[in-house]
């Protein structure tokens, strides 16, 4: 059974742990291998969010550093997404398949599986954010970058590192409307 699965078991028992308020997102994440994490975020009648990891068995994640690690690799990924590409990446297919059969300029066909192998490393939800799919879509955007022009620096490895300092705060968020108290 796949991803899509084990969060539809999982969205029930999460429910559960919101004590009447709604389940509005549950993100999977794996900050490291075979440690699955499901973040799940809560909006309380007054709008506030909260937040808790539920592992594999649906219990309450109580280590802080866990709880860290789950809600920064998720934020990475999500950045990572939306920082890929600035446009459809369908479009920009379609348009170097014009190119290329209209003027068949050098380096086209990389520039083309480039674009393919992106659209692949971002995928479709639902996904697991890990390092490794971090780095996936990393290297695939470098390539598509390297490939449309590679004398330009890298917008991509700009917005990461610009996102830094959001993806904290995010962490911070989440460990402070933790549901639960947090150990060390």
């Amino acid at each position: 059974m796949g991803l899509a699965h084990d969060l539809e078991q999982l969205a029930p028992v999460a429910a559960e742990h919101g004590n009447g308020d709604a389940l509005v997102a549950v993100l999977a994440t794996e900050p490291s291998e075979g440690a699955r994490l499901y973040l799940c975020a809560f909006e309380e009648r007054e709008g506030a969010q909260t937040w808790i990891a539920l592992d594999g068995e649906g219990c309450a994640v109580t280590s802080r550093s866990d709880v860290r690690a789950a809600a920064s690799i998720a934020a990475l990924c999500e950045v990572a997404e939306e920082s890929a590409f600035p446009g459809d990446l369908d479009e920009l297919r379609a348009q170097l398949v014009a190119l290329r059969i209209a003027e068949s300029p050098p380096g086209i066909e990389e520039a083309e599986a480039a674009a393919l192998a992106l659209q692949h490393a971002i995928g479709a939800p639902p996904t697991l954010a890990t390092p490794v799919r971090l780095d996936e879509i990393g290297a695939a955007v470098r390539r598509l970058e390297r490939a449309l022009d590679p004398s330009e620096p890298s917008p991509f490895a700009a917005a990461m590192q610009g996102a830094q300092e959001a993806v904290s705060t995010l962490v911070d968020e989440i460990e402070g409307a933790y549901r639960v108290p947090l150990v060390p």
